[in-house]
């Protein structure tokens, strides 16, 4: 992948593990990073931020190959996997952390979203998305534990329950994606 055409971009759509899961297979993606971003404090940990005091998001920073795959097909993904238009929540998960945001990393971009969550109000939620748009001031990692969590925990509840069938219907629905 050559350095001009890498782009990175920071989602948040619920809890990170279903976010990365469905992005790290994606063709032209080459790191997804599970971390929080939007907050007020430095380097938050896990526990911090799930406690709702720190007003970060559970996102993911993921880099891509802009020949590859480009932004709009990736909102495309985002906005298959998780549910746009619930403020604060992902299905069970509540809480300020688990918001849907996206946090862009150049200015550039900004007019793209907005075109696409539009077409998305239009085209799919009935003008009712909630999705936070702002430009990402920093990205904190999460623990490693965290990282690549599906992949290494396959086995695990709510990885069958919550993950795998949002795995499923991307994979079906955007198949020339993975």
């Amino acid at each position: 992948m050559s350095q001009s055409t890498l782009k990175k971009i920071t989602l948040g759509g619920g809890c990170f593990w279903c976010i990365e899961a469905a992005f790290e297979d994606v063709k032209g993606v080459s790191s997804v990073v599970s971390g929080f971003s939007g907050g007020k404090i430095k380097n938050p940990s896990y526990r911090e931020v799930v406690s709702g005091k720190t007003n970060h998001a559970e996102v993911c920073q993921i880099t891509y190959d802009s020949k590859i795959i480009s932004l709009k097909n990736i909102l495309e993904l985002f906005f298959l996997i998780h549910d746009p238009t619930t403020i604060n929540r992902q299905g069970n998960d509540i809480g300020r952390h688990y918001r849907s945001i996206i946090l862009y990393h150049n200015d550039e971009e900004i007019d793209l979203i907005k075109n696409e969550i539009d077409r998305y109000n239009k085209d799919y939620y009935n003008n009712g998305i909630v999705t936070e748009i702002k430009k990402i001031e920093a990205f904190y990692s999460a623990e490693e534990y965290h990282q690549e969590y599906y992949k290494k925990n396959r086995e695990q509840p709510y990885c069958k329950i919550v993950i795998k069938p949002k795995l499923i219907k991307a994979r079906e629905l955007l198949k020339n994606y993975y």
